[in-house]
């Protein structure tokens, strides 16, 4: 590997040490790599300079002291040549590396994903018996996470020990985090948490949670559920996540009732639920139809110092709509303006939709002009399905209308509804609304979606021979 890395730099740099550090000895000289040398010896000119203070025994060598040589170090951007520049040091007589060029090192070989040197540079570390601090191995943690290495992230928790370095909670959990993300791994997490006290370290709330939803997520809610319980009995306090990640798991099995017990449970010991909270269990509640519920939970949760946002009401809303009772959905869109949480795109478009299904469409129709003085811009989707409502009662008048006010706010309305009031226009006799709204389709910038000859078909071509024939009959 050393002599195609040798082989791949441009330049070899050769540099007298008299040059750039200060000696007493006669000058001895060595070989710098790189592939930019003047900023390479640029640099080393500058550390010279400030490093010149030090004098020390370890100073006496030719390369200098080790802070020096750190310094160095980490400014190279190839981790090969960071090697080099610590095996060059390592080579001096009276040298000596601080723990500080290993940790920049290790961590510069690390990110660059050179693990085999990691590791042995890590066997260096232990064999001359430099003392380590947390901070290495938490470095190396999150390098292997994010090199998708669980392996080698348990194998760091277990190196630790032979260092005689005592694990904290926190590289348990983020050890534990990365484990779980595997589902292969679940199993060695859960056997490293159960194993953690022996080494010293005991985990913590947040070390619970891990598994918690780890198993949660796996289906395997007791286990879930005897780790909550387990809290209590080692004197740890669950949190709102301990909480929220039970009942997400209960929901997803269809235990929406243990869910809601759960709530209870939390609310009687003190907790306030987060919103996330309220969102899990409102959208459970109405997917098993429990509307009534979900209502009620709506209206507590103020009272519980948790004020509902627009997903909370637009939960609620959907619930009621799906189930063909948008009347009550009607309701909820009243409460929530008098809370101050005002309506959505998405609140106006699953009401209007809602109404029409059950044939409201004069009461979509009022919603559509309240979502227009709002100012929202009247989506498509809104428009369609009330345009569509209309058309297939024969109230083409209206849903000319409906038509009419998309146009005015810029808003040109799908294929579709042009598909489905276009022939109706052309079939019915004319009056002057009809006429106006048409006339108004016409003037409109034509798009790629807009295809009025495909959507009129033959009825518009008709139409519009009759209009020219009228037109040259006056002139």
């Amino acid at each position: 590997m050393q002599r195609s890395f040798l082989r791949s730099f441009k330049t070899v740099m050769k540099v007298a040490s008299v040059d750039i550090f200060p000696l007493r000895k006669q000058p001895s000289h060595f070989l710098f790599f790189s592939s930019h040398p003047r900023h390479l010896q640029n640099q080393i000119q500058g550390q010279n300079q400030k490093a010149s203070h030090f004098n020390t025994d370890k100073a006496n060598s030719s390369i200098g002291c080790p802070a020096r040589v750190q310094k160095l170090m980490a400014s190279q951007s190839d981790p090969l040549l960071a090697k080099e520049i610590f095996d060059y040091a390592s080579r001096q007589p009276n040298f000596r590396h601080s723990y500080s060029t290993y940790l920049t090192l290790i961590l510069k070989l690390g990110r660059s994903r050179y693990f085999s040197l990691v590791d042995a540079l890590l066997r260096r570390l232990k064999s001359d018996s430099y003392p380590i601090t947390p901070t290495l191995f938490s470095y190396l943690i999150k390098i292997y996470g994010e090199a998708d290495l669980p392996d080698k992230a348990l194998k760091t928790f277990y190196t630790m020990m032979q260092f005689d370095c005592k694990p904290l909670p926190k590289h348990l959990n983020r050890i534990l985090e990365i484990l779980v993300s595997h589902r292969n791994y679940v199993q060695p997490a859960f056997g490293l948490f159960k194993d953690a006290h022996r080494y010293g370290v005991f985990p913590n709330t947040k070390s619970y949670n891990i598994l918690m939803r780890a198993f949660c997520l796996n289906g395997d809610i007791s286990i879930a559920y005897s780790l909550f319980n387990k809290m209590f009995k080692r004197d740890l306090v669950p949190d709102v996540e301990s909480y929220r990640i039970l009942m997400q798991g209960l929901c997803r099995k269809s235990q929406v009732n243990g869910a809601v017990d759960l709530l209870e449970d939390m609310l009687n010991k003190g907790f306030v639920p987060d919103a996330l909270t309220y969102t899990t269990l409102l959208n459970s509640l109405c997917r098993k139809k429990k509307l009534r519920e979900a209502y009620k939970l709506l209206c507590r949760m103020k009272v519980k110092g948790c004020n509902p946002d627009i997903v909370h009401y637009n939960t609620v809303i959907l619930g009621f709509c799906r189930e063909g009772r948008a009347h009550d959905a009607c309701k909820i869109i009243g409460d929530m303006q008098s809370n101050g949480c005002l309506p959505n795109l998405v609140s106006y478009r699953t009401l209007v939709g809602g109404l029409c299904d059950e044939g409201m469409f004069d009461e979509a129709s009022k919603y559509v002009e309240e979502m227009l003085s709002r100012e929202f811009s009247p989506h498509f989707s809104v428009i369609d399905v009330l345009v569509k409502g209309f058309c297939n009662v024969g109230r083409i008048e209206e849903a000319c209308g409906v038509l009419s006010k998309s146009l005015k706010h810029g808003e040109a309305p799908h294929l579709d509804s042009w598909a489905i009031i276009i022939p109706r226009i052309c079939e019915v006799e004319e009056n002057a609304k009809i006429r106006d709204v048409l006339e108004d389709v016409l003037k409109i910038e034509i798009k790629g979606d807009t295809r009025l000859v495909e959507a009129g078909g033959i009825g518009l071509e008709n139409y519009l021979i009759r209009k020219i024939r009228a037109k040259s009959r006056l002139s």
